[in-house]
């Protein structure tokens, strides 16, 4: 497969990193996978740990060196990733399960699919504009939905970090939201980002960011605009980041190779 991969995370205004971000891939199939641990639920950073972790180990037992049936793959390890996350919180009498947002995408035979839950979102970056984005599972995305609030209203409410559904936290709320798989084009761009780049960007700036940029460049680019504009109390900021297609460069791996980025 022909592609470039980015992958980079800054702490922003909090005290520590709760987010996590990695990436795999083998000779036919690759993934993508980030996760935003719940500030406001404790020890949100192991329960993005473990997803991290649960796909890391999913994928290299499936990617053999294709993946079997990709859009069940991402539901299924999305699944288990939450169980994971409850069986630690009850194995260690935590007092409470710990919570976190996940996003995944899967590129196997030139297409792509998807599956979140919660406010970390996938892009599909395509010339200047966004061909697809994931749904938030929040208050405020509900409430544009029914038409209480404008679509602009959603970056700057004060409920706007208040979720409806993630990995962990309360176990019956949980569940997966999943795509279909999508044809990829040359030069497209795959996004999956936790809320600290996507909310003080609009979604043309993310797209034109991309376009005809190395990747690595305007992930930083982004990023630095992202954390400007949030000031002293910007979010952490994680994305990762794949251009498609003949320009790129091959990506060999015989045996599955799994990139998690160290936080500091």
């Amino acid at each position: 497969m022909k592609f470039a991969v980015y992958q980079a995370s800054r702490i922003g205004g909090r005290h520590y990193n709760q987010d996590r971000v990695a990436y795999a891939y083998s000779n036919k199939a690759l993934l993508l996978v980030l996760a935003d641990g719940m500030g406001g639920h404790l020890h949100g950073e192991i329960a993005a740990q473990l997803t991290i972790h649960t796909f890391m180990q999913s994928f290299a037992q499936a990617a053999q060196p294709r993946v079997p049936e990709p859009e069940e793959f991402l539901s299924e390890v999305v699944r288990r990733s939450h169980d994971a996350i409850i069986q630690y919180a009850h194995s260690r009498q935590l007092g409470g399960n710990p919570g976190t947002t996940c996003v995944a995408a899967l590129v196997q035979d030139g297409k792509v699919c998807w599956a979140h839950a919660g406010d970390s979102r996938f892009y599909l970056l395509r010339g200047n504009e966004a061909v697809a984005v994931t749904h938030d599972h929040s208050v405020v995305q509900q409430w544009a939905d029914w038409g209480i609030i404008s679509p602009d209203e959603m970056k700057t409410h004060p409920d706007r970090n208040r979720i409806t559904n993630c990995l962990g936290g309360v176990e019956d709320m949980f569940y997966v939201e999943s795509s279909p798989s999508v044809p990829l084009q040359q030069g497209d761009v795959l996004l999956l980002c936790s809320d600290g780049l996507w909310g003080p960007l609009e979604e043309a700036e993310l797209a034109a960011g991309f376009n005809a940029t190395p990747l690595s460049a305007a992930m930083e680019q982004l990023m630095d605009k992202a954390l400007a504009i949030g000031g002293v109390r910007a979010d952490n900021t994680t994305a990762v980041a794949v251009r498609w297609g003949e320009t790129e460069a091959e990506q060999f791996a015989p045996e599955p190779v799994c990139s998690v980025l160290e936080m500091f």
